[in-house]
């Protein structure tokens, strides 16, 4: 995953924070412009609340799961097989799944140098659904279209999905989910994901 890619997931969940604490109702847009803004003084300044890396990371897995839409994500990032999985299997999955979009998040937050510049073109809403569009343009001077795909949950405004060059994160996992679900099965899915998790505590150690 490379750093624009771990700066879209960033600000996505760190927008969940902004929109928790604002004390009433904006609209995604001016939220996720909010939270960009918080975000770049993160990873630029690093350390603008005097915090440990280590400290920041656990502040911040807290907002993630306490507002971010896994459960909508892990739904439409297993499609079909969903369905077909026990109660109990799907709140596993939401739990691997969600380890897994972490673990990626927070290495890209403490290997991030800062540089990209993030500019938004506009919004739509429609439907209870929503789409904040933006781009980012690297250190290298590259555009990257970048957009925020919002639903509505609870009365607040909750990410699922970010499209970088029109291709849908959860998408990809679909697809990636679904080969390894169709030649092996679900069971397979669920050890790589516990391997995959096992490794990177071990790396951390």
């Amino acid at each position: 995953m490379t750093t624009w890619i771990g700066i879209a997931l960033s600000v996505a969940w760190l927008f969940m924070a902004e929109t928790a604490l604002a004390s009433s109702p904006v609209g995604p847009r001016e939220a996720v412009e909010a939270a960009v803004g918080r975000f770049m003084t993160i990873i630029q300044n690093g350390r603008p609340d005097g915090a440990a890396v280590g400290e920041r990371s656990d502040q911040i897995r807290q907002i993630v799961r306490g507002l971010f839409d896994f459960d909508e994500i892990s739904r439409r990032a297993l499609s079909r097989h969903w369905q077909a999985l026990p109660r109990e299997d799907q709140a596993e999955f939401v739990t691997l799944f969600r380890d897994l979009l972490e673990r990626a998040y927070l290495t890209q937050v403490e290997a991030a140098a800062g540089g990209e510049k993030i500019s938004f073109i506009g919004e739509s809403i429609e439907n209870g659904s929503a789409t904040v569009r933006s781009k980012v343009v690297t250190r290298q001077g590259s555009e990257i279209p970048l957009d925020y795909r919002l639903h509505q949950r609870d009365g607040n405004w909750r990410i699922y999905d970010v499209a970088v060059q029109g291709v849908s994160f959860i998408a990809s996992y679909r697809t990636q989910f679904d080969r390894v679900i169709r030649a092996e099965s679900y069971s397979s899915l669920r050890e790589r994901l516990l391997k995959k998790a096992m490794e990177t505590t071990a790396a951390q150690r």
